[in-house]
């Protein structure tokens, strides 16, 4: 007696059509919600306040977040190691005293404050790095003690004093230095209108993009935040590249030191203090861009423009600066749930 096998195969059961759109607007939040928040402010501010639609409100949006940006990009470079900079502000600040220090002091051109501003930068990041790589410190903790280093040492080399042009030495002489002009326009200058200051974070953006979404070196970097341990495993020098990612934080630090000197015009002491919290902010709420839950260039971008939207939005609008911590706080927090929350909610 032979029996017959049916040959249906079962069929899953069907997704009920309103899980299914709550999925799809679940994921839909996820990728764009960030991207409408930073859209929604804009039309908001533009439309609430003329002064903010013009085009030179604008770019000094974007001059005034230019430093914050480029911090923040090196804060994104050591977040795809798995890793974070906290030295990043106390380096810029580190920049602007150099920077004084060479000019003002030593009376040298600006092309030598900028070589000398750079230098610093990559012996910092290099500092990290033998921290991290080679005493095996944990990557906060120890920028963090870089952090304490650079700003307690750039106030014992000055005696806790901002240099400024005309000012007495320890041994009696005035400084023979100044600011030179092309020095200042580094910040303060424009070419075809746009502030340089914006030129440069523009150009480090689509550097540091193609550096890290088109290269190998990029691809590793990411690979190695993802899984340390399987990098080594393959091949890659693990180390070599963390080093890598915080000499390179170091030097985008510094250049944000350069524009924070060409802004203030002296060796302010105090400058780069306010900036790591922005850096570190703008990192962080690009993770939420378009849903990748990862730290990215163009999400970093984005993230510092979001901050200068509230930032000159709420200005115009005369509200205390103190609101606006308020609100940079509550977008952070939006952005991680966006990252964080949302996003495993997805997965699971």
């Amino acid at each position: 007696m032979t029996t017959t096998q049916s040959t249906e195969v079962p069929t899953q059961a069907a997704i009920p059509p309103a899980t299914s759109t709550a999925v799809r607007v679940q994921n839909a939040v996820i990728k764009y919600g960030f991207i409408f928040v930073t859209v929604a402010l804009f039309l908001y501010f533009a439309l609430s306040e003329g002064s903010f639609r013009e085009s030179a409100t604008l770019l000094d949006t974007l001059r005034y977040v230019s430093v914050a940006a480029i911090l923040g990009l090196g804060v994104t470079l050591t977040m795809a190691v798995g890793g974070m900079d906290m030295s990043v502000g106390a380096v810029a600040g580190l920049g602007v005293s150099v920077a004084a220090q060479t000019m003002v002091v030593h009376n040298q051109i600006g092309a030598v404050a900028i070589v000398a501003v750079l230098a610093a930068g990559a012996l910092a990041g290099l500092l990290n790095a033998l921290l991290i790589v080679v005493l095996k410190i944990p990557d906060m903790l120890a920028t963090l003690g870089t952090m304490f280093v650079i700003q307690g040492s750039k106030l014992i080399l000055v005696d806790g004093q901002s240099i400024t042009p005309g000012m007495t030495l320890d041994d009696g002489t005035t400084a023979p230095g100044k600011f030179t002009d092309g020095f200042l326009r580094i910040d303060r200058g424009t070419i075809l209108g746009v502030p340089i200051s914006v030129l440069i974070f523009g150009a480090l953006t689509i550097g540091a993009w193609v550096f890290l979404a088109r290269t190998r070196w990029g691809r590793v970097l990411y690979a190695i935040g993802a899984n340390p341990e399987a990098s080594r495993l393959a091949g890659i020098r693990v180390g070599a590249y963390r080093a890598l990612a915080y000499v390179l934080s170091g030097v985008l630090a510094s250049i944000g030191g350069l524009i924070l000197a060409s802004r203030i015009g002296q060796g302010d002491v105090s400058a780069g203090t306010s900036q790591l919290l922005e850096a570190v902010a703008v990192a962080l709420v690009g993770t939420s861009v378009l849903g990748r839950g990862r730290p990215n260039v163009w999400g970093t971008a984005l993230g510092a423009v979001l901050i200068g939207i509230i930032t000159t939005g709420l200005t115009i609008k005369g509200l205390p600066y103190y609101t606006q911590d308020v609100v940079e706080g509550a977008v952070l927090i939006l952005a991680l749930v966006f990252s964080f929350t949302l996003s495993k909610r997805r997965s699971t």
